[in-house]
This record gives C-alpha cells, sequence and structure tokens, in this order.
C-alpha cells in the first residue's frame, strides 16, 4: 500500500500540470502574469522588513552590551591588535642556486 508523504513531494508532473491547467482557466492569461508579479513584490518586502528587523534586534544588543559594560563605547567589537614589537626580523635566505 503506497503511503503519501506530506506536503508537496507526492506531487507528480501530472498532477502539477492539472493544477496549472486549472489556475490557467480559473484566471485567465492575462491575470496570471499580474499575480506572480504581485506575489514577487509581496515577498521582496516581506525580505527587506525580516531583514529590518534582524537588524534592528542587532542594534538593540549592540546598545544593550555597550550600557553593561561590555563593549567599548567607540562600537567596536573586536579586541585592538598588539602593539608589541617583541619579534625578530626574518633572516636573509641565500639563493638555492647561481646564474652562469
Amino acid at each position: 500500500m503506497y503511503v503519501a508523504a506530506p506536503g508537496f513531494a507526492s506531487l507528480g508532473p501530472t498532477e502539477l500540470i492539472l493544477i496549472l491547467l486549472v489556475l490557467l482557466l480559473l484566471f485567465g492569461g492575462k491575470k496570471l502574469p499580474e499575480m506572480a508579479r504581485g506575489t514577487g513584490r509581496a515577498l521582496r518586502i516581506f525580505k527587506s522588513e525580516t531583514k529590518g528587523i534582524m537588524d534592528d534586534d542587532d542594534d538593540e544588543a549592540t546598545t544593550a552590551a555597550k550600557a553593561r559594560g561590555e563593549l567599548p563605547a567607540g562600537g567596536a567589537t573586536a579586541a585592538p591588535p598588539p602593539t608589541s614589537t617583541d619579534y625578530t626580523s626574518p633572516q636573509s635566505v641565500p639563493p638555492t642556486h647561481t646564474e652562469k
């Protein structure tokens, strides 16, 4: 006995073609591109709004960390590079071959 998986995984190419034909009959050839365009705009707006909300959350977390003293006031999140000069200069390496 065949048990269909939940969601669109159980739809084959025949079913998809039938669905598209029914949509074409219901809405007509002129309405479908307009509907697709409107859906694309709505998805673009939704994506930008969710990104804006996430950015706002990051800004609030940074502001709260500054208030608690966990971040420097300048907003830098990484530690400054070390200023120590405890290194030796590299030794020059003699050439491995000479030109004749």
